[in-house]
């Protein structure tokens, strides 16, 4: 048997992209799935809390045991949260759409397939794929490099990278940032890029004033954009 029947299963559970909507936007599978966890592993108690508030209004929170999972949980802590399970089953949530996608929630998963621990995800918003498939790059073949270097000469390194395996390949280059720096990652581009060079940027993916739009540097160069802290995707491609 590939599982282990006297474990639960580890439920990785998508949330909304931003702060507009409601249950409408989630499948009723989810919600129904949802009503019969209580046990969450979670970056954030307290934005974990507001997500099974938004999903459940009349949610026991105090019934709910929500334990931290984040970037900095060690395997031995990891390995302590998969104990608590004992034959129960778990939730993942993160900080904004799906569980281990750029999300420290792979790290939980990872130990719970060496555990034989069944893992199921559960349909739900993702921002890199709705990104791609609005921006009308190559969608039979991409990467996803997550978060690019901090430091500016690292990062303009990575954006150099990137682009020449963009041109070279045909594969559409998918990557995030940080929302804070995000101004700082897009001057980076628009200097280190070719100006026919494609670039997909989709901010506020599933909000009411989000947009998907694909330009050539040259283009975003006299657009000259403001994104501020606006969750965003970014994607260089060739046309």
């Amino acid at each position: 048997m590939l599982h282990n029947s006297a474990e639960g299963t580890l439920y990785l559970m998508p949330v909304w992209l931003g702060d507009h909507g409601g249950i409408e936007q989630l499948p009723p599978e989810n919600i129904t799935m949802a009503s019969g966890i209580h046990l969450w592993f979670a970056e954030n108690e307290k934005t974990a809390r507001h997500m099974l508030r938004r999903m459940m209004p009349d949610i026991d929170l105090p019934g709910q045991e929500i334990l931290r999972l984040d970037k900095d949980t060690t395997p031995q802590e990891v390995e302590r949260l998969l104990d608590r399970m004992r034959g129960r089953n778990a939730g993942v949530i993160s900080e904004a759409g799906m569980p281990g996608i750029a999300d420290p929630g792979a790290l939980v998963v990872r130990a719970a397939h060496r555990r034989r621990i069944k893992v199921q995800a559960l349909t739900g918003p993702n921002s890199m794929m709705l990104a791609l498939a609005a921006s009308g790059l190559n969608g039979q073949r991409f990467n996803f490099h997550g978060y690019l270097p901090v430091k500016p000469p690292e990062r303009k390194q990575a954006i150099k990278r990137i682009e020449q395996d963009a041109l070279r390949t045909g594969a559409a280059q998918l990557f995030i940032e940080t929302p804070y720096r995000n101004d700082a990652l897009f001057a980076d581009l628009i200097q280190t890029c070719a100006p026919g060079t494609e670039l997909t940027l989709a901010i506020d993916i599933t909000q009411p004033h989000g947009s998907t739009v694909t330009l050539p540097i040259s283009e975003w160069a006299k657009e000259k954009p403001v994104l501020g802290k606006r969750p965003a995707v970014f994607i260089l491609g060739r046309s």
